[in-house]
C-alpha cells in the first residue's frame, strides 16, 4: 500500500514508519523540515520525503494522488502561540480538502482521551480535529490515548526527571489526578494494525492501559523500578503559574511545554472500555511494565541488538541502522570534544584500535586506576581487553566497555559503558564534515550519579582532550 504518514518527524511517526516499511508499504512523509526528515530516513527504500507546511494549502498539492492510507499525527502541544487550537483546526481543514482530491480509503488519527466535562485547551482542539476530519469521501478512525510511556517523550522524561532528581519534593495538587497510561509499544501496535480493518472505519476508540493511576502514584512506581526512595508531599496552593514554574526548574523540560502539560494534567484522563483490544489483539502492558520496557530500550546494546537481529540480517538495514543508533539526548551530561581532522585513515585505524594492549591514547594510569576501581566493586575491569588488536565489531567487549555500533566505513564507533556506575555512559567517536567529534555522556541516576559525574569532571578535562588531540596527530 502506499501510506501517507504526517508528523513524519515527530515521536510517534519515527516509531512508527520502520514497522510500516518492514511491512512492504510504499511511505510518503509530509514534513516541514525536509533536510531534518533526510537525517533520519535518507538511504532508505520504499521512502519519499516531501516539504509541506499543511497551514499553507498550496504546498499539498506535491503531495500524490494515489495514496490509500494516511496518519494524522499533527499536533502542537508546546506550540506558543495562544490561538494554536485555529492553527491545528486549519491543519485538518487543509488536509482534508486535499484528502478528498484523492483515492485515499482510510485516515488514522491519534488522539487524546476526552471524555472530561472539563478539558483542557489543548484536548478541546484534538477533539475538535477529530470533527473536522471526519468525512464521506473516506474513513475516519480515530485512536484516544492519554499519557504515553515511552523513552524520550516528554512526560516519560519529565516524570525521570522528577524521580531521579528530587529524593524528597513538595508537589502540586494535581500529582492526585488519575490517568490511564499506554506504553508506547501498544500504542504503535494499535496504529500499526489498524491499515484496512473495515470494522474500524468510521469509528473512536478509547485506548489506555490496564490501570488508573494517579500521577503520584506513577512517580513511586517509576521510583521502584529505578531502585529510588521517594517522598512526596502535595499542596493545594500551587496554582497553574507556579505548578509550570515548578515543572520548568526542577526538569529540562521548556517553559511553554512544561504549561500545556500543567493545563492537561489537572484533567481525569480515564477511558471508555471497548472490545477494540480484542479486534486488534493488543494487550496493554501495566505502567510499571511500560517503563521497565523503556529502560530495557534505552539501554543501547539492547536497542542494537534488536535492530541487529530484526533488520540487518534481512539486509535491510545494512546501509543506515547507524542513524538510529543514537546516544539518548534528555537528563544527560556531555563532554563533547572536536578537531579539524588532519588524516581521516590514520585516526580512523588509532579509534579501531583503541583499548585493550593499545590503551586509550591519553592518561592510561588514570584508566588503569578506573579499572581497578570497577573491579574492587565487583566489575570486569580492563581484564577483557579486546578480542582483535585492530577489528571491532557490534557486541565485541573492549576493556569495560561493549561496543554498540562500530562501522568503519560510515567513520561511527559507539561504545556502552558496563563499568559499576550510578548511571548510564557512552562514548562516541564520529567523523564527519571533515570534524573528528569525541562525545562523552552520562545519565546519572539519583542524586549519587550527579555527584560522581562532578567529582570525576576535573580528570574528564585532561583525558578526553588528551585522548582526542592524540587520535588526530
Amino acid at each position: 500500500m502506499k501510506i501517507l504518514v504526517t508528523g513524519a518527524t515527530g515521536y510517534i511517526g519515527k516509531r512508527l514508519i520502520p514497522l510500516l516499511l518492514n511491512d512492504g508499504h510504499k511511505v510518503i512523509c509530509a514534513v516541514r523540515d525536509k533536510q531534518r526528515a533526510q537525517l533520519y530516513f535518507k538511504d532508505r527504500k520504499n521512502i519519499t520525503i516531501l516539504e509541506v507546511d499543511f497551514l499553507n494549502a498550496q504546498s499539498l498539492t506535491q503531495l500524490p494522488k494515489d495514496i490509500e492510507i494516511a496518519y494524522y499525527l499533527i499536533h502542537s502541544m508546546s506550540n506558543s502561540v495562544k490561538e494554536f487550537h485555529v492553527l491545528e483546526e486549519k491543519c485538518a481543514f487543509n488536509f482534508k480538502r486535499f484528502a478528498k482530491t484523492t483515492s485515499l480509503k482510510q485516515v488514522i488519527y491519534l488522539s487524546g482521551i476526552t471524555n472530561d466535562t472539563k478539558l483542557s485547551k489543548h484536548l478541546l482542539s484534538r477533539k475538535n480535529v477529530e470533527n473536522t476530519l471526519s468525512s464521506k469521501k473516506y474513513a475516519l478512525t480515530t485512536f484516544k490515548a492519554g499519557i504515553i510511556v515511552g523513552s524520550g517523550s516528554s512526560s516519560f522524561e519529565i516524570i525521570r526527571d522528577i524521580v531521579e532528581k528530587l529524593p524528597f519534593m513538595i508537589a502540586p495538587k494535581w500529582l492526585n489526578t488519575k490517568t490511564q497510561p499506554l506504553g508506547i509499544r501498544d500504542v504503535l501496535s494499535f496504529l500499526h494494525k489498524a491499515i484496512g480493518k473495515e470494522e474500524l472505519y468510521n469509528t473512536s476508540y478509547d485506548v489506555f492501559g490496564p490501570e488508573v493511576l494517579t500521577y503520584k502514584e506513577m512517580l513511586y512506581q517509576f521510583a521502584a523500578v529505578r531502585k529510588l526512595k521517594r517522598y512526596i508531599l502535595t499542596v493545594p496552593v500551587m496554582t497553574p503559574k507556579l505548578s509550570s514554574y515548578w515543572l520548568y526548574f526542577v526538569t529540562s523540560t521548556s517553559y511553554k511545554l512544561a504549561s500545556s502539560l500543567v493545563n492537561s494534567m489537572g484533567v481525569e484522563v480515564i477511558g471508555k472500555k471497548s472490545n477494540i483490544n480484542q479486534i486488534l489483539e493488543v494487550t496493554p502492558m501495566s505502567y510499571k511494565e511500560a517503563v521497565e520496557f523503556a529502560f530495557v530500550k534505552i539501554k543501547q546494546n539492547s536497542i542494537i541488538s534488536s535492530w541487529k537481529d530484526s533488520y540487518i540480517s534481512s539486509g535491510k538495514l545494512k546501509n543506515y541502522v547507524h542513524e538510529f543508533i543514537n546516544v539518548p539526548k534528555h537528563g544527560c551530561f556531555k563532554d563533547f570534544k572536536q578537531r579539524t581532522i588532519k588524516d581521516k585513515e590514520k585516526s580512523l585505524d588509532k579509534i579501531w584500535a583503541i583499548g585493550g594492549e593499545t590503551g586509550w591514547y591519553y592518561g592510561t594510569f588514570l584508566w588503569k586506576i578506573r579499572g581497578f576501581i570497577d573491579q574492587f566493586f565487583g566489575g570486569a575491569g580492563l581484564r577483557r581487553g579486546r578480542r582483535h588488536p585492530n577489528e571491532l565489531n557490534a557486541g565485541d567487549a573492549l576493556d569495560f566497555w561493549r561496543v554498540i555500533y562500530a562501522d568503519k566505513t560510515k567513520g561511527k564507533l559507539l561504545l556502552y559503558a558496563e563499568m559499576i556506575l550510578p548511571g548510564e555512559a557512552w562514548l562516541e567517536f564520529k567523523i564527519e564534515d571533515n570534524k573528528l567529534k569525541q562525545t562523552a555522556t552520562f545519565r546519572p541516576h539519583g542524586v549519587a550519579g550527579r555527584l560522581y559525574w562532578y567529582s570525576v569532571m576535573p580528570f574528564h578535562w585532561f583525558v578526553f582532550n588528551g585522548m582526542i588531540r592524540n587520535l588526530n596527530k
